[in-house]
C-alpha cells in the first residue's frame, strides 16, 4: 500500500507503516528528523496532493492508498488563545485555516489537537466567508475521534481530534494508567523548538494506525 504522511518530519507514523511492509512516505517543508531521508518529501504537501490528484485523476488520497496529515496547530490549537487577536490581525490564523482545510479536503484522517477546527463558531464569527467556503466544500466541523497517549501505552494525555474520510476510528490498543500533561511540563514557554516538540506523534499511536488502517 502506497502511504503520505503529511506534515510529518519526525517519521513516526511513516516508519510504523514502512515496519508492517508499505511503501510510506513522510512530507513536511522541513527535512525529516527521523533518520530515513529517502523515505521524505520535503516540500509544500498540498502541492504534492494535488499534482497526484492531476495525474490519477481520484478524489480523496489520489495517488496514495491512504494519506495521513498532521497539520500545523500553532495559529489553531485552543492552548494559544491568549494570541489569537494579534494572529487574526496578521493574518496568520485565517492562512492556518485554509491550510487545514486544503490539506483535510485529500486526507483519510487529519489530526490536530482541540482548537478551533471543531464546532466552527470561532471561525463563523471571525471568518465568516471563510466559514461559508468551508462550509459548501464539505469540511466536518465536528470531528470524528478524540484520542489520548495513555490509550496506546503511554502514560500521559494530549487531548487531539482526528478527522477521518473512510476509516475506522482507532481503537485502544494498551490502556495504562498515568494522566500527567507532561508534554506541555516538558516544552512549554520558550523551549527551543517547542513546536516541533509539541507536535510529534506517540509511538504507540503511531503503530496503532499502521496496525489498524495498514
Amino acid at each position: 500500500m502506497r502511504v503520505l504522511v503529511g506534515c510529518e518530519e519526525s517519521q513516526a507514523v511513516c516508519t510504523a507503516f514502512r515496519a508492517k511492509g508499505h511503501e510510506a512516505y513522510s512530507c513536511d517543508i522541513l527535512p525529516c528528523s527521523g533518520g530515513h531521508p529517502e523515505w521524505h518529501i520535503q516540500g509544500d504537501v498540498t502541492s504534492i496532493m494535488y499534482e497526484s490528484n492531476l495525474k490519477v485523476g481520484r478524489p480523496v488520497g489520489a495517488g496514495y492508498d491512504l494519506v495521513i496529515s498532521f497539520p500545523p496547530c500553532t495559529h489553531l490549537s485552543g492552548s494559544g488563545a491568549g494570541a489569537f487577536y494579534k494572529k487574526r490581525l496578521s493574518g496568520e490564523q485565517e492562512a492556518a485555516i485554509e491550510f487545514f482545510f486544503h490539506v483535510w479536503y485529500y486526507s483519510h484522517c487529519t489530526e490536530n489537537p482541540k482548537g478551533i477546527m471543531s464546532g466552527g463558531r470561532y471561525i463563523k464569527k471571525w471568518f465568516p466567508k471563510l466559514y461559508q467556503k468551508l462550509l459548501a466544500n464539505g469540511f466536518p466541523f465536528k470531528h470524528t475521534q478524540i484520542i489520548h497517549p495513555w490509550q496506546f501505552g503511554h502514560g500521559e494525555q494530549k487531548e487531539t481530534y482526528l478527522w477521518l474520510n473512510n476509516l475506522q476510528p482507532l481503537v485502544s490498543t494498551n490502556v495504562v494508567d498515568g494522566r500527567e500533561q507532561r508534554i506541555w511540563r516538558n516544552f512549554g514557554g520558550k523551549t527551543r523548538n517547542r513546536s516541533v516538540l509539541r507536535s510529534k506523534t506517540y509511538p504507540g499511536i503511531a503503530a496503532a494506525m499502521a496496525d489498524q488502517w495498514g
